[in-house]
C-alpha cells in the first residue's frame, strides 16, 4: 500500500545489523571515522586561528623592536621621549607613495596576496623570491628623528629549502647599508637552513651594503667563508654549511625585495627625498 510505513532498518541501525565480517560495515566505520576526524580537526584548526594569528602579530612585533633597539643610539632616543619616533606606513609597491585611508594594523599582506584585488600574480621571469603572488601594498616601518629618516624597516619573505621564509630587512637612512637581517617566520631544516636564526650569522648583515655605487644589486651569501681581500666583500655574508639552497633563497628573496618588483619605488622615492633635504639644508 502506498502509505505503508517503510520498516527497513535506516542510519545507524541498518550499520548495527550489518555483520562484523562484512566489506560494506568496514567502509562504513571508516568513513564516519574519517568524517569524525575531520570535523574536529576543522573545528580546531578555526578555533585555534586568532591565537595563531595574534602570536605571529606578537613576533613580529618582537622582532620589529628588536631590530630598531639594536640600531646605534635609536634606543636611548625612543627611551629619552625626543622627537625619535616609529612611524608605520601602507606603501603602494608600484609607485612607493604611501596608501591612505588604510589602517596599518588591519592590513594582511599574507591575506592580501591571495585576494584577486589586493594581491598580484608575479611573473615567473622577475619572481626572484619564488612566491607566485605578492600583495600590492606593504606595511613598512620608519624610524624618524626631527623629521629625517634614520632607519627603514622592510618586510621580507621568498622560498627557501623547506619553507616560506618571512622576516625583516633594515637599512640605514643611506638606504644602501644594512642594519640587520632577521627572520620570524621559517620551516628550514634544524641545524642546517635553520641556522639563519644564529645570533652570529645574523650579526654578519650589519654594516654589509646592498647596493654597489651604481646602484646594482649586490648583497649575496657566498658559498662558503667570505675573502676580506675580495673587493665584493663588502657585500657579501659568509655561507651556512650544508644549507646552500636556504642561503640562495635568502640571496634571492632579498633582491627581489629590493629590486623594481618590490620595495625599488619606495627607495628610489625615500631617496629623492633624501636629496631635496640636503639641498635644503645646503643653501
Amino acid at each position: 500500500m502506498a502509505d505503508e510505513v517503510d520498516r527497513r532498518p535506516k542510519g545507524w541501525a541498518l550499520l548495527r545489523r550489518l555483520p562484523p565480517e562484512s566489506d560494506l560495515r568496514a567502509v562504513l566505520v571508516s568513513l564516519l571515522v574519517c568524517l569524525f576526524c575531520s570535523a574536529t580537526i576543522s573545528l580546531t584548526v578555526a578555533w585555534l586561528r586568532p591565537y595563531k594569528d595574534a602570536n605571529r602579530a606578537r613576533e613580529q612585533r618582537a622582532s620589529v623592536e628588536q631590530i630598531v633597539r639594536s640600531a646605534p643610539g635609536l634606543a636611548e632616543l625612543l627611551e629619552a621621549g625626543g622627537d625619535a619616533r616609529v612611524a608605520v606606513d601602507v606603501v603602494d609597491l608600484e609607485t612607493g607613495q604611501p596608501v591612505r585611508g588604510v589602517d596599518p594594523d588591519e592590513f594582511d599582506p599574507v591575506a592580501a596576496a591571495r585576494d584577486p584585488e589586493l594581491g598580484l600574480a608575479i611573473p615567473p621571469e622577475v619572481d626572484l623570491a619564488g612566491l607566485g603572488r605578492r600583495a600590492r601594498w606593504a606595511r613598512i616601518y620608519r624610524v624618524e628623528e626631527g623629521g629625517r629618516l634614520r632607519l627603514l624597516v622592510l618586510p621580507v619573505e621568498g622560498a627557501g629549502y623547506a619553507s616560506t621564509m618571512r622576516g625583516y630587512l633594515a637599512l640605514e637612512s643611506d638606504l644602501r647599508t644594512i642594519r640587520a637581517l632577521s627572520f620570524h617566520e621559517h620551516a628550514e631544516t634544524p641545524g642546517l637552513g635553520a641556522e639563519i636564526d644564529d645570533p652570529d650569522w645574523r650579526a654578519q648583515w650589519s654594516g654589509k651594503q646592498a647596493f654597489d655605487d651604481r646602484g646594482e644589486i649586490r648583497i649575496a651569501i657566498d658559498r662558503g667563508r667570505v675573502d676580506p681581500d675580495d673587493p665584493f666583500a663588502v657585500h657579501r655574508v659568509d655561507g651556512i654549511s650544508g644549507a646552500t639552497r636556504t642561503c640562495v633563497g635568502v640571496t634571492q628573496l632579498l633582491r627581489f625585495w629590493l629590486g623594481p618588483q618590490g620595495y625599488g619605488p619606495l627607495l628610489t622615492r625615500l631617496a629623492e627625498e633624501r636629496t631635496s633635504d640636503e639641498r635644503e639644508d645646503s643653501r
